[in-house]
């Protein structure tokens, strides 16, 4: 027999904190156990939630002073993305095409 696991933990890469943070606290029912220090609201590196017994561990993908803007990082790994626009209703677009030829819109608020 093995060790005996109690709980897991698993760390999720992301790429926006604070969209994140909102996902799983506001939409899955997670709370905010602990955080790395804080830049703003939600806005931090590292933060540990839990819910029901189960925890989740969420790491920003990219140091602050070296996170991609989208448009190089999908023209970096070979994407012919458009170059981004803002739709008439506020958000800025971002359109490319999957492997197979459908379009993708990649779309967050302005403000």
């Amino acid at each position: 027999m093995g060790i005996e696991i109690r709980g897991m933990a698993p760390l999720f890469q992301v790429f926006d904190m604070p969209r994140s943070v909102r996902f799983y606290r506001d939409v899955l029912g997670f709370s905010v156990e602990r955080t790395s220090p804080a830049r703003g609201k939600d806005d931090f590196d590292w933060t540990l939630l839990r819910r029901d017994g189960i925890e989740i561990m969420l790491n920003t993908a990219y140091e602050v002073d070296r996170r991609p803007e989208a448009y190089r990082y999908l023209q970096s790994r070979g994407v012919a993305a458009r170059p981004p626009v803002v739709a008439p209703y506020g958000m800025k677009q971002l359109y490319l095409q999957d492997p197979d030829g459908y379009e993708i819109c990649l779309q967050w608020p302005t403000a």
